[in-house]
């Protein structure tokens, strides 16, 4: 009788643990599954962040391209503004000149 109630503990014991190490796997594959999730959550934010910064790139380059345009046209509207301002002072000049060829023809016939 002894030696059954032994055995009978025995394999109780043995029952609960082998419960025991079968919660552990479980728990243990769950900790697997949790830590390939955040790897996965991790992977999707990388690709997140790495869209973000080829937007951000993008569109930085868009507004350079776009600064330049606006320079250049700045710098032609100028020069155009210049080259009518020469102009405007040639032709001053130019009548400056055929008014004084006027004057003075006009003092050689009084004399």
């Amino acid at each position: 009788r002894e030696r059954q109630r032994e055995s009978a503990r025995k394999r109780k014991r043995s029952k609960r643990e082998e419960r025991a190490r079968k919660r552990e796997r479980a728990r243990e594959r769950e900790r697997k599954q949790e830590k390939g999730e955040s790897k996965r959550e991790r992977e999707s934010r990388r690709e997140r962040e790495q869209e973000r910064e080829r937007a951000r790139k993008r569109e930085s380059k868009r507004e350079e391209r776009a600064k330049e345009r606006r320079e250049k046209e700045r710098e032609r509207e100028q020069e155009i503004r210049e080259r009518a301002r020469e102009s405007k002072r040639e032709e001053r000049a130019k009548e400056r000149r055929e008014k004084e060829r006027e004057s003075e023809k006009e003092i050689e016939r009084e004399q």
